[in-house]
């Protein structure tokens, strides 16, 4: 990493030089670093080479997780990064966050019971984002939809003209999947108010402090505008939420509205399905090792073929 470029980032964020810099795990598209000043540790995300190829909906997404950040600050939530810089330095894009206290949440040893606890405590959390509305539905960098159904169907075709430009083999036709989705129209046009979604919390966006607490929730680049019942699919990754007890009275408690009726189970499916197909058409413009493939090939296209052969 280029200092000198590095201290023109934290001098537009009003911090002081860096003194010593060190990269952290788990970022897959923006490089990510821990940055100490002479006053406080601070996150620093750079954005990649904007020649790479990247999905539709990754476009602007930097810019989509600063502002997540900033709404969540100015509705009072605690859990998440401060956003303290997000701008264009000498032609490379960067953001500036507060450190969030913890670890990842895979990395934590916990008992059921801390578990437990720690899961109600995200699920009032979500419960409080959630109450951050917008004005319209979809991903906050692209043109937004009136309606939900308009919106989702907008972003899972995106995803499938994604596989055909990369050339990825989907795990069904693109029309099979398409269809699919448009089943669950009816259902989409149940939601009429679009919630702030973060859409990408897995346990390894969690952080844990040592104390067993709420530490962070963050990496809030895929976020967007839309169906509350959404967040469930990345909180329960490879899970079932009728597991998630803690989180669902967590996010009841603190006043989260959701009923796990049929049309909210539908939307779910369909909602796994697109988080699933993100997760395997990236495998091109990533460039993931075999290894990695191989895990998806397992743990997600088997999930996304069984949702798309139901519903057809």
């Amino acid at each position: 990493m280029d200092v000198a470029w590095l201290d023109k980032v934290l001098a537009a964020a009003g911090l002081p030089s860096s003194v010593a810099v060190s990269a952290m795990d788990g970022g897959t598209f923006n490089t990510v670093l821990q940055v100490a000043t002479g006053d406080v540790d601070v996150v620093v995300k750079v954005a990649p080479d904007p020649a790479i190829p990247v999905l539709a909906y990754e476009h602007g997404i930097m810019a989509t997780e600063a502002a997540y950040y900033r709404l969540a600050t100015e509705h009072g939530i605690t859990s998440v990064p401060r956003t303290l810089y997000h701008g264009t330095v000498d032609g490379t894009e960067a953001l500036v966050l507060s450190l969030c206290p913890g670890q990842p949440w895979p990395s934590v040893e916990l008992s059921a019971e801390q578990r437990r606890a720690l899961r109600a405590a995200v699920g009032q959390e979500i419960a409080g984002l959630h109450t951050i509305t917008g004005p319209g539905f979809g991903y906050p960098a692209r043109p937004l939809a009136t309606s939900w159904r308009e919106a989702f169907t907008g972003m899972v075709d995106a995803l499938l003209d994604d596989a055909q430009h990369f050339g990825v083999a989907l795990p069904r036709p693109a029309a099979a999947i398409a269809a699919a989705v448009d089943r669950a129209g009816p259902a989409l046009d149940t939601v009429d108010t679009p919630a702030l979604v973060h859409f990408d919390l897995w346990d390894g966006n969690i952080l844990v402090t040592p104390e067993r607490r709420l530490g962070g929730l963050i990496d809030a680049e895929r976020a967007f505008w839309g169906d509350p019942a959404a967040e469930l699919v990345s909180l329960c990754l490879l899970g079932d939420v009728d597991d998630e007890d803690g989180l669902l009275a967590g996010y009841r408690a603190a006043g989260g509205r959701l009923d796990l009726d049929e049309a909210t189970r539908l939307r779910l499916r369909v909602y796994r399905l697109y988080l699933y197909l993100i997760m395997w058409v990236e495998v091109a413009p990533r460039g993931y090792d075999e290894s990695r493939i191989s895990w998806l090939r397992n743990a997600v296209l088997g999930p996304a073929i069984e949702i798309v052969d139901d519903l057809s």
